[in-house]
């Protein structure tokens, strides 16, 4: 195995997420990343107000970061998710959010699609089925 592959390699996958992979591989396309996005919550309990793809090219861009390993929406899903998780905690910045979307995606350690492959595992863990059938 090499060392940047990913864990649905080995797992028994139902049929429309097999389809989904052959199309998109372990990446976020716009269709999921939106059911994704419309699933995230702060802390309080509310539904965020999602970055757009061209609000992350934004916030990238303005602040400098390249992201080098980025495919389809993952950068789009990683910013959001922090938004919901960690801005104005721990990410306390557009610069830091920025450098956050690096740092996950181009992850030097990290498997190819490591951040849908965790969304993955935290659907299956909440119980939330996942319409695979819709992003095709």
């Amino acid at each position: 195995m090499s060392r940047r592959e990913n864990f649905t390699a080995y797992e028994t996958m139902p049929e429309d997420l097999a389809i989904y992979m052959s199309h998109n591989g372990p990446h976020f396309n716009k269709a999921a990343c939106t059911f994704a996005v419309e699933n995230m919550f702060n802390e309080e309990g509310d539904a965020i107000t999602p970055y757009t793809k061209k609000d992350v090219e934004n916030i990238l861009n303005s602040n400098n970061v390249k992201v080098k390993n980025t495919k389809l929406y993952d950068a789009i899903y990683v910013a959001n998710m922090c938004k919901a998780d960690y801005l104005n905690s721990s990410i306390t910045s557009e610069q830091s959010l920025a450098k956050y979307i690096k740092d996950t995606l181009d992850d030097p350690d990290g498997c190819e699609g490591l951040t849908f492959n965790r969304w993955i595992a935290d659907m299956k863990w909440l119980g939330v089925p996942i319409p695979w059938d819709e992003f095709i």
